[in-house]
């Protein structure tokens, strides 16, 4: 019997996102008056329906894109439901200004996709939507960091944007694969550390040329530092962690990519055996609260499995046939 890993982090990614949602721009004097203390904040309430945000809608896009079978099919397919996503009248969930200038240009079918990121962003767009590809089965190593990477290229091409959405997509698979949490943040140095020189070239083609980088080991080095640097912050954080402290004033407000990854994992590695309490910390935070409190949902629901989120509030969240679809689907092809 499994714990289905991947509808619990489906499932609690966006939970985290429709619960962070009306916290998001507020700091967190302005949140507790509104919402009242955080340990009880509770999903929004309107037509009984928990709405999501871009930070789903997105993941969804990434999961309807398939199995990362060849770069070159995956980045189209990738390509066709980002434009989908930006084409949708349901794309009206404040989303990110890189999302939505990077979809502009690839809807022009000549223009190669590459030309069309966004070179110099690493905005939390990047990672926030990459959890299906920690999750999905039969993909090896180099299949999960290369198609991490080119989803999250496709728009936000700083390396650092590459180097977190890596990271972000290893972390959820090693919490599938019932890693422990307390050695985490010293297995994800690691990766990062054997990963820092290295160019997906075989995904991302001649990306790197169109920074500023002599070549391609130094263009990833610049990501990967960032990502170290952040997850040192993490590990002095969770030494002496206080719940009651606004996580964001030790790894970041989340609007980047490697602090959306950072902070998010800490709210969860301060909660690891009570996930509710994990989302109500990341949701009630300064920064990006739906982007950490989805990051912390995704990261939870990968450990605990299904059965981490009260059935209450998965009824109510919108798009849940769907997140629960490829969640049973991933589920089932684990267990055959």
């Amino acid at each position: 019997m499994t714990k289905d890993a991947a509808t619990g982090s489906l499932v609690g990614l966006a939970l985290g996102d429709a619960l962070g949602s009306p916290t998001e721009f507020s700091d967190v004097p302005m949140i507790l008056a509104q919402f009242g203390p955080w340990r009880e904040m509770e999903l929004p309430d309107e037509d009984s329906v928990a709405y999501i945000t871009d930070d789903t809608q997105m993941a969804l896009a990434v999961a309807r894109a398939g199995h990362p079978g060849s770069p070159a099919g995956y980045a189209d397919a990738l390509r066709g439901r980002f434009i989908d996503w930006n084409r949708s009248p349901d794309n009206n969930r404040a989303p990110g200004n890189t999302c939505l200038r990077a979809c502009e240009l690839l809807e022009d079918p000549q223009r190669d996709w590459r030309d069309a990121s966004q070179i110099h962003s690493k905005g939390c767009g990047a990672n926030m939507r990459v959890s299906p590809l920690g999750l999905l089965p039969g993909l090896d190593a180099e299949q999960r960091a290369g198609a991490a990477q080119l989803q999250a290229a496709l728009t936000h091409g700083h390396p650092t944007g590459l180097a977190a959405s890596d990271l972000t997509a290893r972390a959820v698979f090693l919490l599938a694969q019932g890693a422990d949490p307390a050695g985490l943040v010293g297995r994800l140095r690691s990766y990062a550390l054997e990963n820092r020189t290295r160019y997906h070239e075989h995904w991302l083609g001649d990306l790197w040329r169109r920074s500023q980088d002599p070549d391609p080991e130094h263009f990833m080095a610049r990501g990967w530092d960032e990502c170290l640097a952040v997850l040192e912050r993490l590990e002095t954080a969770l030494r002496d962690a206080n719940p009651e402290v606004d996580p964001c004033l030790a790894t970041g407000a989340g609007w980047i990519a490697e602090e959306a990854f950072a902070t998010g994992l800490s709210c969860f590695l301060q909660f690891v055996d009570e996930p509710v309490l994990a989302l109500r910390r990341a949701a009630c935070t300064s920064g990006d609260s739906d982007s950490i409190a989805a990051l912390a949902g995704a990261f939870a629901g990968a450990h605990l499995g299904a059965d981490a989120w009260p059935e209450e509030w998965v009824a109510r969240i919108e798009h849940r046939d769907e997140l629960l679809a490829f969640g049973a689907e991933w589920d089932g092809a684990v267990r055959s």
